[in-house]
């Protein structure tokens, strides 16, 4: 098979055969046809292990085979027979893994025992748990000041591992919690308080079953979130519209075949999913959402003239929001002429789109990284809260805000603890539950953790789980500050790149993953997650662990408290060989939450947690849910040129987050290539682009630093003019620190401006 790049266009439905053989393919390329296949049927399931990729929840009806083909790519090289250990380091200097892809180091397979990077050969050689332990804790109580250390935190990170974690380093003096929330949902997380008083999405999966319209902004469902698909062609089938706003037309949301529908596959049937499709420019969101709100004023008017029912559900908003006049006064004075440019959309569509919405008596909104990756990335969210509370669509069956949250349990993680602006409440209960005063200074968020690096105040960094390198801004500068560290430390189960760029002294502890057996002292073992609709469940491994040198998260986390808190009066080791002893304590510091926590996890598929506006309450300030103003347009800082482009970094099929499976992105026709960039044809033309040509792009920015990546392949796709769009985290170096949501401290990886070039011509040899 040839490894040249190439773009063919994708015209078959999403899902279907494409998705079952992809999903048979990674099976048998990772050498576990059988024991994946088995493995498969437990996942998702009440007495089996959540899926380690995405948050989507598990539906209220039974099905045999609860998993999409990105669940099964991330089973597959989870299960893999390739394991990474001594032997392998021992061939391999850092020095030549950097030179390697992020997709080869994926594919090397599951690390097997904890590793000690050795300066003197440049390689990583074997190291006991103790050794790596002792390291760390030495480091650690070496620092002058215990905000000297930054402490991440991953999603595939349980509650139980979670909950510790916050515990030891809070413990150890300091609330430096980068998280992996930071570059994705935390404007929902920091944004919809201000609006509805929680930060969390308040639709559950039966009110898909009664939505009667649901839109769907800044979200490529088929490839972040496939299982989701389920419920959109439910929906479509029983006649709800769906209104899909994004820049980039996604083949899921254009034609889905479910590949457990029997009926569909046998026929090569599909089902249309979007029937409007609104295509949005880049940052062209709130100017889609003032549009639609418009509309809506003037038809209620309209109505109140004619003397009909009135459009807007006044009743909720008088009793149950402030701010109304004004929104009103807001929406009214902006111009149709500003929303249309702003957006790429005719005055046509948002009208129609905003019938779609008048019609409906229950709406779900459900969006994504497109809306939540820019500088005004929060306030995007209070646009789309003020639409819904316009017509009362919170508290109601089939209605709600629904942000589709990325990895498996970064919802759960911040629920118990893992926040570096953690509330006084919190910090009362954690010093009465465990005896010690916590700090009460607000700690570092990513972009705070690696301007800390590079100004070196930072000197050690803990990774629990994720890759951190490649998921941040400015990679070069990131690597330069990164390598300045006294130690690193990755807590993983594959090898990544975040391993290769280390401190003087670095380690690489291998974990259990979700899918293997945890057996300690007392038994095996399970842990909790919370899914995107703030449901909490069990996960219980069904594999042998890939190694006997692997440990738990928790294990791994306890061992270092004792490490480099050898006083402390918390019982680690307990909660090593028993989880309900950490149930038992998240219970007692978050009441209202988890109380009688083992009892509720043990029943059926667990229970939800608390969403006050679910019952119309508001938990804010105002004690309702307010309208909140956007000033003009604009999501992000206007540039002026002609030549500027806004660049969307986005994901492919074949990868979830950083993890790159294939080199492929099937549904968007590129093979063998992520060196990409995705161009109207118009903008093509314009800079003597021609299909398959070779470009370069730069940032535009004014802090001095030049940010260039050269050499990406230009594929003609239907980009509306100055949107472009290429994948993560081979564009991040794009992307500078210093762009990023203002409220959450998000990377506005959305919206880079940056100007595309022929690439210069390679550089001839000079004749003999």
């Amino acid at each position: 098979m040839s490894d040249k790049p190439e773009f063919k266009p994708y015209t078959h439905p999403a899902g279907g055969w494409g998705a079952a053989n992809a999903t048979a393919r990674v099976l048998m390329e990772q050498s576990v046809l059988a024991k994946g296949s088995r493995a498969l049927l437990a996942m998702n399931h009440p007495d089996g292990f959540k899926c380690p990729s995405c948050a989507w929840p598990d539906p209220d009806r039974e099905k045999t085979l609860e998993f999409c083909e990105n669940g099964a790519k991330a089973l597959a090289f989870e299960a893999t027979k390739r394991k990474v250990g001594a032997d392998f380091f021992a061939a391999h200097t850092v020095t030549d893994l950097m030179s390697r892809s992020d997709h080869w180091l994926e594919e090397q397979g599951r690390l097997t025992q904890p590793m000690r990077y050795d300066a003197a050969t440049d390689h990583y050689v074997p190291c006991t748990w103790d050794e790596a332990y002792a390291m760390i804790g030495r480091h650690l109580r070496a620092l002058d000041h215990p905000d000297q250390a930054e402490f991440y935190t991953s999603g595939r990170t349980s509650n139980e591992a979670a909950f510790l974690y916050s515990v030891f380093v809070r413990a150890f003096g300091t609330n430096n919690f980068p998280d992996c929330s930071n570059m994705c949902h935390e404007p929902t997380s920091r944004g919809l308080p201000m609006s509805i008083g929680i930060g969390k999405g308040t639709v559950q999966m039966k009110d898909f079953a009664h939505a009667e319209a649901i839109f769907i902004i800044g979200q490529n469902t088929g490839t972040n979130s496939p299982r989701m698909m389920t419920e959109l062609v439910h929906a479509r089938k029983r006649g709800a519209p769906i209104v899909a706003v994004n820049p980039m037309p996604e083949r899921a949301l254009i034609r889905f075949t479910e590949p457990q529908d029997p009926i569909k596959m046998a026929t090569f049937g599909s089902t249309p999913i979007a029937s409007e499709f609104c295509h949005v420019r880049i940052g062209g969101d709130v100017a889609f959402l003032k549009g639609v709100m418009k509309t809506l004023f003037q038809m209620d008017e309209d109505a109140a003239a004619k003397g009909e029912p009135a459009v807007l559900d006044h009743a909720f908003i008088t009793e149950h929001t402030d701010g109304f006049a004004a929104l009103k006064a807001d929406i009214e004075a902006t111009r149709w002429p500003d929303i249309v440019a702003t957006s790429g959309l005719s005055e046509e569509q948002i009208r129609r789109v905003a019938g779609i919405y008048a019609a409906s008596n229950a709406t779900i909104i459900c969006f994504g990284m497109g809306v939540t990756q820019h500088q005004q990335g929060s306030r995007v969210i209070h646009q789309i809260a003020n639409l819904l509370m316009l017509r009362g669509n919170f508290g109601k069956d089939g209605a709600g805000i629904c942000p589709v949250r990325g990895h498996s349990n970064v919802q759960g993680d911040r629920t118990v603890g893992i926040d570096e602006k953690p509330t006084s409440i919190y910090l009362d209960r954690l010093q009465a539950a465990f005896g010690f005063s916590p700090p009460r200074e607000h700690g570092h968020h990513v972009i705070e953790s690696v301007q800390a690096m590079i100004d070196g105040t930072a000197r050690v960094f803990i990774g629990m789980g994720g890759n951190f390198i490649h998921a941040i801004p400015d990679t070069p500068v990131a690597y330069e500050a990164m390598a300045r560290l006294d130690l690193t430390v990755g807590i993983a189960t594959k090898l990544n790149r975040g391993h290769l760029v280390h401190g003087r002294d670095a380690l690489i502890l291998p974990v259990i993953a979700r899918s293997e057996i945890d057996m300690q002292k007392t038994g095996p073992q399970f842990v909790t997650i919370e899914d995107a609709m703030s449901g909490v469940t069990r996960s219980h491994g069904v594999l042998h662990p890939t190694s006997p040198d692997l440990r738990s998260e928790i294990e791994i986390v306890c061992r270092m408290a004792r490490a480099t808190l050898p006083d402390s009066t918390i019982e680690w080791e307990a909660f090593i060989d028993d989880y309900d002893l950490i149930r038992d304590r998240i219970a007692q510091v978050y009441p209202d939450l988890y109380a009688d926590f083992n009892t509720r996890i043990r029943q059926g598929k667990g229970f939800s947690l608390p969403v006050p506006p679910r019952q119309r309450i508001w938990n804010t300030p105002t004690g309702k849910a307010n309208f909140l103003l956007f000033d003009g347009l604009d999501e992000d800082t206007p540039i002026g040129g002609p030549d500027m482009l806004r660049l969307s970094t986005i994901r492919s099929h074949d990868q979830y987050n950083t993890t790159v499976y294939t080199n492929n992105d099937r549904y968007r026709g590129v093979y063998n290539t992520r060196m990409v960039v995705f161009m109207n044809k118009d903008d093509m033309a314009a800079r003597g682009l021609a299909d398959g040509a070779m470009a370069d792009l730069e940032t535009i920015s004014t802090d001095g630093t030049q940010r260039r990546v050269d050499g990406l392949m230009v594929v003609p796709y239907p980009m509306p003019r100055g949107s472009i769009a290429g994948y993560y985290p081979e564009l991040n170096p794009l992307l500078p620190l210093s762009h990023f949501d203002q409220i959450a401290g998000t990377p506005a990886a959305k919206s880079i401006p940056v100007r595309v070039t022929a690439a210069a011509p390679a550089a001839q040899p000079e004749p003999a």
